[in-house]
Formats: structure tokens, sequence, C-alpha cells
């Protein structure tokens, strides 16, 4: 969907002037295109990666600097859970908020000696390249709050989609609340 609205954007239709595969497993995509079958793919992180590092392919654009601040994380919770829990919740986003800090404070070699045991199968020459790809591109944010503008982008993007059919209004979806504690601490 990103992508289809980024191509839109930039006033291309994906529908008549671009062929878009989308009945490839999702884990499959990235070998798909070593085969040499297409000219493009989109792939997250490693396996963007492992397709420069074994020369089978080369990243062009991030989707990510392309389309704006895509909320592509949010965690939901129920009000009643909201209203029940707090300090779990609080804990919760405190906990996001000091890996954003973490994040902000470390070079992309410490971060990638902390994530390594997530990606065993992934070199750590080529986390630090991720991760240095990520800092180029302001990937990260400094904090948890969920913004209007992301919120507005994200329901353009779906309706664009056509996967919503009415836009909702944020302060009817969005706490910002514990994120903007978080921030305090």
């Amino acid at each position: 969907m990103v992508f289809e609205y980024i191509l839109k954007k930039n006033n291309i239709d994906p529908k008549k002037e671009v062929s878009i595969i989308q009945n490839i497993d999702f884990g499959l995509t990235a070998e798909a295109f070593a085969s040499g079958d297409e000219d493009y793919t989109i792939e997250f992180e490693p396996s963007a990666e492992a397709l420069e590092a074994e020369k089978k392919g080369k990243v062009v654009a991030s989707l990510g600097v392309e389309s704006g601040l895509v909320p592509y994380t949010a965690y939901c919770a129920k009000k009643s859970y909201l209203n029940k829990n707090p300090e779990i919740i609080q804990g919760f986003v405190n906990a996001i908020q000091k890996g954003l800090e973490f994040v902000a404070e470390n070079t992309p070699e410490t971060i990638a000696d902390v994530i390594q045991p997530q990606f065993p199968e992934t070199k750590k020459e080529s986390l630090v390249n991720i991760v240095t790809r990520y800092y180029n591109q302001n990937t990260w944010k400094e904090n948890s709050i969920f913004e209007e503008e992301s919120f507005l982008l994200l329901e353009d993007i779906l309706m664009e989609a056509e996967v919503l059919e009415e836009k909702v209004p944020y302060e009817n979806l969005v706490t910002t609340e514990f994120s903007q504690a978080a921030i305090k601490e």
C-alpha cells in the first residue's frame, strides 16, 4: 500500500504503468528477486542488506523516506484495558522510550552488538550497515508519540488503497498521555 501510494504521489499509475506481483510469500521475496525475473523488490532488513552483500541487488530507495513518517509500528489496547492497567501500559511505553533513547545515544556498532542475538544468522558487519542506513534515513523517532500528521498520512494511504472507507478523528483512536509521561521520566 505504501509503495503504491508513493507511485501515485509521483504520477505513476500502479495499475497501468507497472506490474506488481503480490502473490509471493513475504519471506521469499528476496529469493524470488535474486532469481532474476524481476527488476525491483521491496524488502525489509535484513533481507535488503543480504541482497547487497551477495551482490544480487542494490538498495535504491527507502519507502520510509519517500512516503513520509508512516507509523509502521503502533501499539493498540482497548480503552477498558488502558483504564484498568495504566501502570502496565506506562511501564511498556517507558521501556520503548528507553530503547529509542538508547538508539539515539549509541553508535551503529554498539546497537549491532546489542541486537546481534536477535539476528544470529546475520553478520555483525551487516547489522552495522543496516543500523547505519537507518540512521542516515532518520528512521527512528526520538519518542513514541503518534503524531496527528502521521495518523493522517496513514489514513490517506489506507483510503488510497481502498481498505479504509472513511476517516476517523485522530483523538478517537490515539492517546499520547503515556508517551508524554515517558519522555518526562
